[in-house]
């Protein structure tokens, strides 16, 4: 059974960090591309970051450049968000996402098949 599980997500102040993981079961890791995507109360589900296979491609969204990075460890089937700065426009769920993109769909919500539940991440101003 192909399972992603987050964690690391909770409550926060502006300015703080935090650091999302998401482990995967049941699929070959290493040849999916890991994506973070997030969804704020009323609104759509965003685009946040991507890696490639073997981490050496990745994308981010605008409004976390410089502040966000996503990684990934093939040895022990995680990805990781590390979130820096933290504000209060980045509260939301996160979710992480494993799928075969190519680089100009990383952004694509439905070039995933499979996500995790969600980790709540809330910045406090």
């Amino acid at each position: 059974q192909v399972q992603l599980v987050e964690s690391g997500g909770g409550l926060v102040q502006a300015g703080d960090s935090l650091r999302l993981s998401c482990a995967a079961s049941g699929l070959t890791f290493s040849r999916y591309v890991m994506g973070w995507f997030r969804q704020a109360p009323g609104k759509e589900r965003d685009f946040v970051a991507a890696i490639s296979w073997i981490g050496y491609n990745t994308k981010y969204a605008d409004s976390v450049k410089g502040r966000f990075t996503i990684s990934r460890d093939n040895a022990k089937n995680t990805v990781y968000l590390q979130m820096n700065r933290l504000k209060p426009e980045d509260t939301a769920v996160y979710f992480c996402a494993a799928g075969t993109p190519k680089y100009g769909d990383y952004d694509i919500s439905r070039s995933y098949d499979t996500w995790g539940q969600g980790t709540q991440v809330t910045v406090s101003s």
